[in-house]
């Protein structure tokens, strides 16, 4: 099972004692994307059920010719596994948009687990988005927030009690950490990875467990991805 989150924001540098921590965190949950910020292109690792496919994404192509297959597990792919994987994307319709980060969160029920000089880590419960959600009410998340950039530097999605999304499956852990870069003269927050973790059963015998690793490298901004970019062979 594929659970992938892609969330990032890219702010410039806040350095404001006066201002209230926690209102600045609303500031940077207002903007989160969850398909990272625009203009940027990497490279995508994921490991998965004992498979490792790496893909490439220029964000200077149009918008289904995005994604480009490097490797399936070592190997180069053939004709067919590329038709087959640029096909996947001909089906693919964007036209939906994610709730933002902003709306899941209740930030009323936001505290300061943890603070040090540099950081502030957050806990806080998420609150369903459609009334079909049955999955929100059982989640929290738990954000690393850096005080001098304000910036995000790790956000963890978890369940905080088993819980049964559907008739005969029993979710016992569902955890996502997403981890990020701090931001440079020439970088804004970037991606880094996104752990996923699944522990379940469906009715009662089935084991769904699942485990997923994501690495995100090889950032470059649009206009100079076509030039840097190794898309075509890895």
């Amino acid at each position: 099972m594929r659970m992938i989150i892609f969330l990032l924001l890219t702010l410039k540098a806040v350095a404001a004692p006066s201002l209230d921590p926690k209102q600045e965190l609303a500031g940077v949950l207002k903007h989160f994307r969850t398909e990272g910020p625009k203009g940027w292109s990497f490279t995508q690792s994921t490991t998965a059920e004992g498979r490792t496919v790496i893909e490439h994404y220029d964000s200077a192509r149009p918008e289904f010719n995005r994604w480009t297959l490097i490797s399936e597990d070592g190997r180069t792919p053939n004709d067919e596994a590329q038709r087959r994987y640029r096909d996947k994307f001909s089906r693919y319709s964007s036209s939906g948009t994610a709730p933002q980060l902003s709306d899941q969160i209740d930030q009323n029920s936001l505290i300061v687990e943890k603070e040090t000089a540099e950081r502030i880590t957050y806990r806080g419960l998420l609150k369903p988005t459609e009334k079909e959600d049955r999955t929100a009410a059982f989640l929290r998340a738990v954000i690393v927030w850096h005080k001098a950039t304000g910036t995000i530097e790790s956000l963890v999605i978890e369940n905080t009690v088993p819980f049964a999304p559907s008739f005969g499956v029993k979710i016992e852990q569902m955890k996502t950490t997403m981890t990020y870069s701090l931001p440079t003269q020439d970088q804004p927050s970037l991606l880094q990875s996104v752990v996923t973790r699944l522990r379940g059963t469906a009715f009662w015998v089935k084991s769904i467990d699942a485990d997923m690793v994501v690495a995100y490298s090889a950032y470059a901004p649009a206009a100079d991805s076509r030039a840097t970019r190794s898309d075509s062979k890895p």
